[in-house]
Order: C-alpha cells, then structure tokens, then sequence
C-alpha cells in the first residue's frame, strides 16, 4: 500500500487526502438520500427563507475564507523569500550576524556593517574556483530608494538582460531596478544614509545636509523585475560610491575604467561581497575556506531556511488557530441550524401529516443544510482567495518581496475537512426535526 501511494503523483496525492476528508460528508450524503429526491421542496426551502439562509451562508463563508487566508498568506510570503534570495549563492562578510548581512545585503534592509578590506577582497575574487566575486556596498538613497554600489557583473547575474538602455560603463553613471523611481535619462543626486531614515554613514564622514552636492548619477538603463527589494533600488558602479564619499575608487588615478580588477592597496572595503562558485559544488569548499577569524561566509538560504522554520511553527500556530475558529464555527453552524430547524417545523410538521415518511423528512432537512453549509464554503474559498491577494500586494508594498499568494492544497484540505465534518454533524438538526411532535408544529 505504502508504495501504491509513493507511486501517485503529489497532486493525485493531495486529490486523495481531499477526497478523504469529505468522504464522511459524503458517504453521509449518499446514506440519507438513497432512493430520495427531496430536492424541489429544499430548493423552495432556500427561496422562501432566502433572507436568513443568506446570513448563515455568509457566516460560514467569512469563518472558512480567515482561515484559508492565513495559510495561504503564509505560504506566499515564504516562497516569495526565498525567490528573492536564490540569486545569492555566497555571501562573504566580516564576522559578525548571518542574519544581519543577510538581510542587508540580500533584502537591503539599512544595518550598521563592519568593511571587508580590499586586500581581503583580491584574495577571494583571485581564489581558484571563484566565477565572479561582486562588492555591494550601500549607504545612499534616492527618493526612498536603496544606492547600492557594485559591478556591471552583479547586475546580469542578479536580473539578466537589461530592458532599456545599457549598463552604467562609467562611476557616474547607474542602473535603475525595475521600479525604482528614477528610470533611463535621469540625473539625481544620491542622500546619505539608508533609504529608510537611518543614519547609518559607511564612512563616518558627515554630509550636512545629507547630499552629495556636486556628484550626480545619470541612468542609463533599467532592469528586468526580479520579486525583490532590489527592483526599487538603483545600483551604480562601487567606484561612484567611494567616490562620492572622498575616498579613493580602487584603481590608480590615471585609470579610468571601472570594474574589477581592484588595487587592493586603493580599494576602501565593502560590506558584504557575493562570491559565484564555477561549479555548485565549489560553494561549499569556498564557505569552508571563507569562514575564519577574520571573515564569515554564509548561504543566505540556510540562514533563510532557518528563519522559516520560526515561520514553520508560526503556521501552525496559525493553523491551529484556522482549526479553533472552524470548530467554533461549527459549534454555531449547529446551533443555527437547530434554530433553522425550528423555522421551518411547520412546513416539515405538514409534509408529515400529508403522510411523507420520517426518512424522507430526514433526508429534507440534511439537504437543506447541507446546501448551506456547501454554499458558505465555497464561498469561502473565494473570500480567502480574494482576502490573500489584498494581504499579498499589502506586503509586497511594504517589503518589496513579490508575495503571491494562490489557493493550494493546503486551502483545499482545510475547506474540505471543515465540510465533511459539518455535513455528518448535520445530521443531529435533521434526526431533532424527524423527533419532533407534529401536533404543536401544526398549531404554531
């Protein structure tokens, strides 16, 4: 059985364990309606109390579509991080926070960061096995956006081609990501500091008024969109950063080019560099060969993979909070469904005294509610589906992370375990209204 079940595909995996969870619904279903068509008289049901039985189709439909919500926001947000950061293979820095670097350097979030010299800088571009080593040195914005100094290398292999214009091939020139606020044929004066208020200087120099007067960017093309923070920023040559701070730009004055190789003797330091093995396998031994005293080297996708293993138990938390909510929910789709029971006693307690058997009122009563109870669920699906888009693109704004957050299995399951529960609980209201005395219904 076990590789039966291996054998299946995961989606016919997951198909199965939705089936699963509805089958009592259903097996209960199929059990009360054997031989029944109570399916006109229900449908009347649902016409004359239209008023009440859209409020309780709206109760459940809000219950379930929270629920899918959360899931499935928390599934985006976690598959968004890690398309953000699947570009950066190798992150060498000064000792200190993974963390930190990472979120700096990967998700440009301002952090005060000690400086790799430029000697340590030439020994790892020049170690055998390195692709491509890429400087990322922040500390100026413009409009809000991150300036983040690094190499025309860097800029295809974070995002490929560009899609207007060409790549900066001089220190004052730039590269706007896909939404940055400046775009190709701008000119723009870099601030000091971090994009989002802090006063982080790289250099500790003091600016004033916080702008480099007298140094200006000119753009000369755009990048393509790649799902994270760095489609806001605008990335320049990291001689222009150093430049612009006073300090000397990594190659000799009577050069005039820009770009590695640097002159480890003229190249003021980096916060962070990102090393490109020539083979995958060639990441691990150059992690080992970077992690000493002086200097740390991380895969940003472990320290990511860590950080969503916190999110890993925030989902559960999340999900045991959707399972809380869907057993309060059923608890009150019980109880109005007893009070719906109640609202239609005279119309049952006449179809049973024009002689319609026990089993077909049965059979009435858990149709009814069971078109309810599958109404509010699908429509909940919708809410949910609806409500994490309007999460997704909330986040997106706010992180610069392009969440995306879809209906999966996982939404599915919760839906269809929810509705096969409620549909064998149904059948308590639908044996209450069989039990009932019909004279009193009649009188009323």
């Amino acid at each position: 059985m076990t590789d039966l079940w291996n054998a299946l595909t995961p989606d016919a995996q997951d198909a199965a364990i939705a089936l699963a969870l509805i089958a009592p619904g259903l097996i209960a279903g199929w059990t009360v309606l054997r031989g029944l068509a109570p399916f006109p008289l229900v449908r009347a049901l649902l016409l004359r109390f239209r008023g009440v039985n859209l409020l309780f189709v709206t109760l459940i439909a809000v219950s379930v579509g929270l629920g899918v919500a959360l899931v499935a926001q928390e599934r985006g947000l976690r598959q968004g991080s890690a398309r953000a950061a699947e570009k950066f293979d190798l992150i060498v820095a000064a000792p200190g926070s993974e963390l930190t670097v990472m979120l700096a350097s990967v998700f440009l979030r301002p952090s005060d960061m000690a400086l790799l010299s430029g000697a340590q800088f030439a020994e790892i571009a020049g170690t055998e096995g390195v692709a491509f080593a890429a400087p990322i040195a922040f500390g100026d914005s413009i409009d809000g956006a991150p300036v983040v100094g690094t190499t025309a290398e860097f800029v295809t292999h974070l995002a490929g081609p560009l899609v207007e214009g060409r790549l900066f091939a001089t220190a004052s020139e730039a590269v706007a990501g896909a939404f940055a606020p400046v775009g190709p044929g701008d000119a723009f004066i870099p601030a000091h500091g971090a994009h989002e208020g802090d006063d982080h200087e790289e250099d500790g120099a003091d600016h004033g008024d916080g702008h480099h007067d007298g140094f200006a960017y000119v753009v000369t093309g755009r990048m393509a969109p790649t799902g994270s923070p760095w489609d806001r920023a605008v990335l320049v040559p990291v001689e222009g950063v150093w430049e612009v701070h006073g300090l000397a730009n990594g190659h000799p004055p009577d050069e005039t080019r820009i770009g590695p190789p640097f002159d480890p003797s003229l190249m003021p330091g980096t916060p962070a560099i990102l090393v490109q093995a020539t083979d995958l396998w060639g990441n691990y031994a150059l992690k080992s060969r970077f992690t000493r005293p002086d200097m740390m080297a991380f895969f940003p996708g472990t320290v990511l993979s860590q950080m969503h293993e916190v999110m890993r138990d925030l989902r559960t938390a999340m999900s045991v909070l959707a399972t809380l909510t869907q057993v309060l929910v059923t608890l009150s789709v019980l109880t109005a469904l007893l009070i719906l029971v109640r609202l239609i006693a005279r119309s049952l307690a006449l179809l049973r005294a024009l002689g319609a058997p026990a089993r077909f009122v049965l059979a009435t009563v858990w149709t009814y509610t069971a078109a309810l109870v599958a109404s509010g669920a699908v429509a909940g699906l919708a809410i949910g589906w609806g409500t994490a888009g309007a999460l997704a693109a909330y986040l997106t704004d706010r992180t610069d992370v392009l969440v995306s957050a879809r209906i999966g299995w996982s939404e599915i399951h919760l839906t269809a375990g929810f509705l096969g529960l409620t549909l064998v609980l149904a059948l308590l209201p639908a044996w209450r209204a069989v039990g009932r005395s019909i004279v009193p219904d009649l009188r009323a």
